[in-house]
């Protein structure tokens, strides 16, 4: 039995991780992905305290690294629900592990646009990860879906490879930092449409364009392109405990900064908490917060 089992090792479930092995208390991590969470998709990061700039996989690594020398306990399983009692089990596809207290950490998935014939490229042109398949298209034409941060720092990293970078934003304007705009707004090879969403898609066995409608005119046009980059928001990882723990409409755990659940002894931290700002160092916090309600709890 563990003092403290963290589901998701991402900024949140590792902070957690290390501030409750500083507590001497015995930790348990579990992550169904990569350890790092989304964090490891960033190419670039120069905002968090201490680095002027650094890769997400960089971040990721240094933290996961502390939290193992500190002597967190990983283990690569995927959670299918928490049952709740003096003693919390969670309960993985492979088996049950028992706690004291649990964190919830599981963050939040890529959102999908949700136009039919989507799933056909998935793999195939349309991707969520510029790091992980921008190289794919080097020297090719290819289209960013959205207008926040993200999708602007998506583009800045297709922009030095590929031929073409359109961006496709929903909204009459972008909504990321004016620093990101500007720095694509100067780019020769950077196209901004925006007032238009994806209604469909067209190629045969790959992905050869994809069909976009003005919000104004309903006007129907097709952007060429061989790749597609889709950065419209997150889904919050929470399915495996609707019923038992209290979720808001968006499927976010329904939790304050006290990052206490509904459920005793059970807590939450990061991207899946519902909360207005959603960045690394917000994540970072809430899992200190969580691990030290966590050790209070545990008295």
């Amino acid at each position: 039995m563990y003092d403290i089992i963290i589901i998701g090792a991402g900024p949140a479930g590792l902070t957690a991780a290390i501030y409750g092995r500083r507590a001497e208390k015995s930790v348990l991590v579990i992550e169904k992905g990569v350890f790092g969470g989304q964090v490891t998709f960033s190419p670039k990061i120069e905002n968090y305290p201490g680095f002027g700039e650094l890769t997400g996989t960089q971040l990721a690594d240094k933290m996961v690294e502390h939290a193992i020398s500190l002597g967190a306990e990983f283990e690569m399983e995927t959670v299918t629900a928490i049952r709740n009692g003096e003693i919390k089990e969670v309960v993985t596809e492979n088996g049950t592990f028992q706690g004291k207290t649990v964190i919830i950490a599981t963050g939040a998935a890529h959102r999908h646009l949700g136009v039919e014939g989507e799933e056909k490229y998935l793999g195939n042109g349309i991707s969520f990860c510029a790091v992980c398949d921008g190289a794919f298209y080097a020297g090719q034409e290819v289209t960013v879906i959205g207008g926040g941060n993200s999708a602007l720092q998506e583009a800045i990293l297709l922009s030095a490879t590929s031929k073409k970078v359109t961006i496709i934003q929903n909204l009459p304007t972008l909504t990321g930092e004016e620093a990101l705009q500007n720095i694509l707004k100067a780019k020769d090879n950077v196209e901004i449409i925006c007032s238009s969403v994806v209604s469909g898609f067209t190629g045969e066995d790959t992905l050869e364009g994809i069909i976009i409608k003005n919000a104004d005119s309903g006007e129907e046009t097709t952007v060429p392109c061989d790749g597609c980059f889709v950065a419209i928001g997150l889904i919050p990882a929470t399915d495996f405990i609707k019923g038992d723990i209290e979720l808001n409409f968006y499927g976010y755990v329904d939790a304050n900064e006290s990052c206490k659940t509904n459920m005793d002894g059970v807590f939450v931290a990061g991207d899946c908490r519902s909360k207005e700002i959603r960045q690394i160092t917000t994540a970072t916090a809430d899992g200190a917060t969580a691990a030290l309600a966590a050790i209070k709890y545990i008295g």
